[in-house]
């Protein structure tokens, strides 16, 4: 595994399957109770959040105590950042202490690329602006992958706001490079132009999305977007683009239901649909949690 994770843009194939077949060996031993590991033994794990997150933090500090590895759990709100010291400083001083991972979680696009271009330490992207989310888009082909055995061949329906998702633009990356067929839909203003470009098919139509579909993810809609007036009112949104029981009937017929979460329950998605049998919504988190667990464990094998 290549110094750093910064997102599946520039990854092969080959290392997404390494990343994927490492972490189906992490999900077995979830699966089994085991959680006092020491594959990352000896090995510092820096979080540094400087976006709010409650499952992503979670999921990386829970990877990281499972494998045995030291944490630093830094909360930007109350460190030396709140009175105005970089981003390079704060992860130098860090690095200083002897961490040996540092995973960053940051609004602005680029700032995990930057930091592991002055760093020695190896750095995972747990999200950065509107750019990537690697590690959601590698769970979520990992979930796909323990129901259909394959990715190659699927077809993936991501449905939703577009525009403002790097959990989409990871997907999109990883997805076609391990041979599966992306479609996107969204309402025009939650539709970047070009998007197309990257290899997608953007649709007309919700139905049209879903229709013949494998996959159907939902994305969530930031809801201060409808204050903004980039879509109606939350009860027209779903009504007219909502994910439903009655518009999954257009899926294929083994099709599943996927989103990164925090669901809104009756805006992207109905309440039905994330509790049907057909949904891995909350089977994704498990999975996030083993994609997390190989990542630290490939890196902690290169120290």
């Amino acid at each position: 595994m290549r110094k750093d994770l910064l997102g599946l843009e520039g990854l092969s194939r080959e290392e997404i399957e390494e990343i994927l077949d490492t972490a189906a060996v992490m999900r077995e031993h979830l699966d089994k109770g085991e959680i006092n590991l020491d594959y990352a033994k000896g090995v510092s794990v820096v979080n540094l959040f400087y976006e709010n997150s409650t499952r992503t933090r979670t999921s990386f500090e829970n990877a990281a105590k499972f494998l045995g590895a030291n944490q630093v759990n830094i909360a930007v709100g109350n460190s030396s950042v709140a009175k105005g010291e970089s981003i390079y400083d704060t992860v130098k001083t860090l690095e200083s202490i002897k961490n040996g991972i540092v995973v960053i979680r940051h609004n602005m696009a680029g700032a995990p690329q930057y930091v592991a271009k002055k760093v020695n330490a190896r750095v995972i992207n747990a999200g950065d602006g509107q750019h990537e989310h690697p590690t959601q888009a590698l769970l979520d082909m990992l979930t796909m992958k323990r129901h259909f055995g394959k990715i190659e061949g699927l077809t993936v329906a991501i449905i939703g706001d577009i525009k403002y998702s790097r959990v989409a633009r990871s997907n999109i990356f990883g997805l076609l490079k391990m041979g599966a067929k992306v479609k996107l839909f969204g309402i025009k203003t939650l539709m970047p132009k070009g998007i197309e470009e990257m290899g997608a098919i953007v649709c007309d139509s919700i139905e049209q999305a879903i229709s013949g579909s494998d996959v159907v993810m939902g994305l969530r809609i930031q809801l201060e977007r409808q204050t903004s007036g980039q879509f109606p009112t939350v009860k027209e949104y779903f009504n007219e683009y909502g994910i439903t029981m009655e518009r999954m009937k257009l899926a294929n017929k083994n099709a599943i239901i996927m989103h990164p979460a925090p669901v809104n329950r009756g805006v992207e998605i109905s309440g039905e649909a994330v509790d049907c049998e057909q949904s891995r919504i909350f089977d994704q988190v498990t999975n996030g949690l083993a994609v997390r667990m190989a990542i630290i464990k490939l890196m902690a094998e290169e120290k």
